[in-house]
């Protein structure tokens, strides 16, 4: 009888260290996290549940086990970096089948600014939807959280690694709902939308991508109907073509004393073709520091 209860005090005893530990563990994780491949090896056909995930995760077990689609990304799991890994995206020499049924759109409102250049020359890596500051916003797959922020443009943000590949990004939040390393649900209510960072209004700024490259969202979302669009999207290289474009934009800083016609002579390009890529007009008074694109 004294010796079950010497070993029932020892299992406790290691069980209360060991969370503990994983306590610690967790909060003193560095930014960035290089992940190795765990020596637990799951078969494709293995499946472990959200719920033991959340389990883990909350003792601060992280690794490559725990991590969605840690192999896909390297094994880099970052705390601070929307875009740490630095990927050629036009390269991409397979086809990756996205998993799009579960998709729940995280807030239904009209689209305000659409994925694209803004203004002739700005690219804008997202889609902008109205909302009124407090709306929620909601977790459009399962996933865990990876950044938890504030930027100057962003304002506060979230950025979600999701089990079928993908990372979404939003941003100009009035509150966040999540902590970093948090597993969280398709559906969950993550943080309420806002007006924060350089915003004219309340609004959310949403963006997908895959290792850190933005995705044009309206390829696979149905923004009328708050739906995906395939139950299955297969993303190759073809939805990151526009980073070709983007590649050979040149932009011209203007100084004291420029005009259109001194920078059409610099830089070989037609008053009118600036005029066109800049959505301005010949009359337009140019700002000393103002970025004036030609090509």
């Amino acid at each position: 009888m004294r010796l079950l209860y010497k070993i029932i005090t020892g299992v406790l005893f290691l069980f209360v260290s060991i969370c503990a530990y994983s306590q610690d563990f967790i909060k003193n994780l560095p930014p960035t996290v290089i992940l190795t491949e765990s020596e637990i090896s799951l078969d494709e056909d293995e499946i472990i549940s959200l719920d033991s995930l959340m389990n883990l995760t909350s003792l601060g077990i992280i690794d490559s086990t725990v991590i969605p689609a840690a192999r896909l990304y390297g094994y880099v799991w970052d705390n601070r970096t929307v875009n740490p890994y630095q990927r050629r995206m036009t390269d991409m020499p397979d086809t990756l089948r996205i998993n799009f049924s579960q998709y729940c759109h995280p807030n239904r409102n009209v689209v305000t600014s659409d994925f694209g250049y803004r203004r002739g020359w700005r690219f804008h890596y997202g889609i902008d939807t109205r909302l009124k500051t407090g709306d929620s916003i909601s977790c459009p797959f399962d996933g865990m959280v990876r950044i938890v922020q504030r930027a100057r443009t962003f304002g506060n943000y979230v950025v979600i690694r999701h089990f079928n590949g993908l990372e979404t990004v939003y941003g100009h939040l009035s509150k966040t709902l999540v902590k970093v390393n948090q597993v969280v649900r398709a559906g969950e209510i993550i943080a309420l939308g806002g007006n924060t960072g350089r915003s004219t209004g309340p609004h959310l700024h949403y963006e997908l991508r895959y290792l850190g490259q933005p995705i044009p969202p309206k390829e696979m979302i149905d923004f009328e109907n708050y739906t995906g669009k395939y139950r299955i999207f297969e993303l190759c290289s073809q939805q990151f073509a526009y980073t070709k474009e983007l590649e050979q934009v040149r932009f011209y800083t203007v100084r004291q004393g420029d005009t259109l016609s001194g920078i059409s002579k610099k830089t070989g390009v037609s008053v009118d073709k600036i005029c066109q890529l800049n959505n301005i007009k010949k009359t337009s008074i140019l700002r000393i520091g103002q970025r004036i694109r030609f090509t």
